[in-house]
């Protein structure tokens, strides 16, 4: 049974409007508290209290994003992700369930889900992952090849160049580079990393991240000249082309 301390709004606003979404959420009062809320925050919503329902409905329309419960009548939750992505349907999907273990979590992300978020929740933080998601669905088509100075990275040819020598990379090192690189300009902390190059939504409490930067580091600046990828002290790191000064330290 649906209680509404499993959805509660503390009256906070939000950026998110214009946008549609479906939910697809088998307890019809859990659906109509959310509708009603949504509606609220400017946000359009469709429902489906089915998996079935909920894939046909995903497959045939167009969404800004999807909240998928995970356990679901007729097909799962998961299930519906899985054949969504099959299908090369990338609408954004955020994960809604009771189900909030890390094992779950780590089950969910992987079935290609792109947010989960376990029950109770606050609605305000339900909506405020909602935005998020919209705007990586309404940001322009990720570029082939990102660059920074010198430094060249390929996503099509899974290449690495600086100064148009390559640079053998790890596949670790090269999500890594690769979500500096997007990012480029900008502090990129420990949880981004965790999240979106080793897929983890929580802290390990393990140095991984400190020991692939080191090792990316010495590939990448190793008989160059100028530096590009600064530790940031107590915030992160950073990857930018920026002149040396003399007689500066590296933050």
């Amino acid at each position: 049974m649906f209680s509404r301390k499993h959805c509660e709004s503390d009256g906070t606003g939000s950026m998110v409007s214009h946008m549609k979404i479906l939910i697809v959420e088998d307890d019809l009062e859990a659906a109509a508290y959310l509708s009603k809320a949504f509606r609220e925050a400017g946000i359009v919503s469709d429902h489906a209290s089915d998996g079935e329902s909920g894939l046909f409905m995903a497959s045939e329309n167009s969404y800004d994003a999807l909240v998928i419960d995970r356990m679901l009548p007729r097909r799962d939750g998961l299930s519906v992700i899985t054949e969504l992505r099959a299908r090369g349907i990338h609408t954004p999907v955020l994960i809604l369930s009771a189900l909030g273990q890390v094992d779950d979590r780590v089950t969910g992300l992987r079935a290609g889900g792109d947010d989960y978020l376990p029950k109770p929740y606050a609605f305000n933080e339900l909506l405020a992952r909602i935005e998020v998601l919209g705007r990586r669905k309404g940001a322009p088509e990720q570029d082939m090849v990102y660059r920074v100075g010198d430094l060249e990275l390929d996503r099509l040819s899974h290449t690495v160049k600086r100064q148009g020598r390559e640079l053998l990379l790890q596949p670790r090192e090269f999500r890594l580079l690769e979500y500096l690189m997007k990012n480029a300009g900008q502090v990129v902390t420990r949880t981004m990393l965790l999240e979106n190059v080793w897929d983890y939504h929580f802290d390990p409490q393990t140095n991984v991240i400190d020991v692939h930067v080191s090792r990316l580091r010495a590939k990448i600046e190793k008989d160059f000249d100028q530096p590009l990828l600064r530790t940031v002290r107590g915030a992160g790191y950073m990857i930018k082309d920026e002149p040396k000064v003399e007689g500066r330290a590296e933050a």
